[in-house]
């Protein structure tokens, strides 16, 4: 397996990484491909979190409609199409059982735009909270929009600090008065642990208290595999902290749950109060001060102005199916799931353990991400070292994790590989 070691030494040299522990996700893919390219070697991809299954037809269907419509010639409205601003609000009524009214449903150019517009107003509403607070583990490039906008951040590693541990510790960040904003993905990139509702109970309880805004990134929508929800309006539903504060922004996102990330869409819902709320910072600024209206009318506007006319319907057709129950968006991705089993059996069978293995003390579901590590190796160590055995992945200190070992994202991976893959890991493990 190594027999092309100082080949492949050579293509990450290429990259003139000053610090390899420093490299991006888009570094570790081009290394990938051109190791492909150059050596043959068909890379085991498990470092980019890319949708890996196609997208649904409804959704395609739609957009084609409304492309022989000729929405294409007329500009989006800023706030959203109304069907898809009364689907989004459906939606989150059927599958996780919150009123959120459509004026207050927002499309934006995926999640990553509407959480680059949500930080950019959280942290001009008060003068003195100037800080985003992240639990972490988190994807990386939320940091990267705060270095974009000049803000500060704060974070720590979730590991610690599940159950009642997390109330004293986010209340230690909070009681300084300087939050504006709190942030963390569930289920999470990249540890796939899924917070319960005790820990956003505390969470929402905190947000309240010391009057922070919470992002709740939904990336990957109801995709903890270890219950059913893709009923809609029916229990369960999926968690979050809208059932315990006021003070939230959901992420909704086309990408992963309804594999339409091509085409860039996601819904920003903001609660009811906080859309109307309104801001003395942001009436200094802008002259305006109600929150919904500045984040539609102010930065979307600045963003993006508008989201692509054609997408909007396709997103306002694939919720209206999932809605009235036609649509079961879950079914095709439970294959991410289907992938983390078997791809876990052959890391752990060879000497790998699980990172972040539990949520309090449950085993953590199988799905998009799961975390390894091995041995005493750092993971830097770990990810440099699996090139050499056509692995590619992500070293969690780059999520703002504490813990070492590699993001496995099972997105990507060709079942047709399996066998191939599992003889890699062993012979790694044999030569470690």
């Amino acid at each position: 397996m190594t027999a092309n070691k100082e080949q492949i030494k050579g293509i990450i040299d290429s990259f003139n990484l000053p610090d390899f522990s420093k490299a991006t996700i888009r570094e570790i893919v081009g290394i990938g491909k051109k190791i492909e390219a150059e050596t043959g070697m068909r890379m085991a991809r498990m470092e980019m979190g890319v949708p890996g299954v196609p997208a649904s037809e409804i959704g395609v269907n739609a957009e084609i409609e409304a492309l022989k419509r000729g929405v294409a010639s007329v500009y989006p409205t800023l706030e959203g199409e109304k069907a898809l601003k009364e689907e989004s609000s459906r939606f989150i009524k059927a599958f996780i059982g919150v009123d959120v009214a459509p004026e207050c449903c927002v499309p934006a150019v995926g999640s990553m735009n509407g959480v680059f517009a949500a930080f950019t107003v959280c942290g001009q509403c008060d003068p003195k909270k100037d800080t985003v607070l992240f639990i972490d583990p988190g994807f990386p490039v939320q940091k990267m929009q705060l270095q974009v906008l000049g803000y500060k951040s704060e974070s720590f590693d979730v590991y610690d600090y599940r159950g009642e541990k997390l109330q004293a510790k986010l209340e230690s960040y909070l009681e300084k008065g300087n939050i504006c904003a709190i942030i963390y993905s569930n289920p999470n990139n990249p540890s796939w642990v899924c917070l319960t509702e005790q820990e956003l109970e505390i969470i929402g309880s905190a947000a309240t208290k010391y009057d922070a805004i919470v992002i709740e990134d939904l990336a990957y929508f109801a995709m903890d595999f270890r219950k059913d929800l893709s009923h809609p309006f029916e229990a369960p539903y999926q968690p979050t902290v809208a059932r315990y504060t006021d003070n939230y922004l959901l992420m909704i996102s086309g990408s992963k749950a309804f594999s339409y990330a091509g085409q860039r869409i996601g819904i920003i819902a903001m609660s009811n109060g906080i859309y109307r709320r309104k801001y003395a910072g942001l009436k200094a600024r802008y002259g305006v001060d109600e929150f919904g209206n500045v984040l539609i009318s102010r930065v979307l506007y600045c963003l993006s102005a508008g989201v692509t006319h054609s997408t909007q319907y396709a997103m306002a057709a694939m919720l209206k199916a999932a809605n009235d129950g036609e649509f079961n968006f879950l079914e095709s991705v439970k294959t991410y799931g289907e992938k983390a089993a078997v791809l876990k059996k052959f890391f752990l069978e060879n000497g790998f353990h699980l990172v972040y293995d539990k949520d309090l003390d449950e085993d953590i579901a199988d799905g998009f991400y799961f975390t390894v590590g091995y041995k005493n190796m750092t993971g830097v160590e770990l990810m440099y070292e699996l090139f050499f055995y056509g692995i590619s992945a992500i070293a969690l200190d780059t999520t703002g994790s504490k813990q070492q070992g590699l993001r496995i994202c099972t997105s990507f991976v060709d079942p047709a590989m399996y066998g191939e893959i599992e003889q890699r890991i062993i012979a790694f493990s044999k030569e470690h």
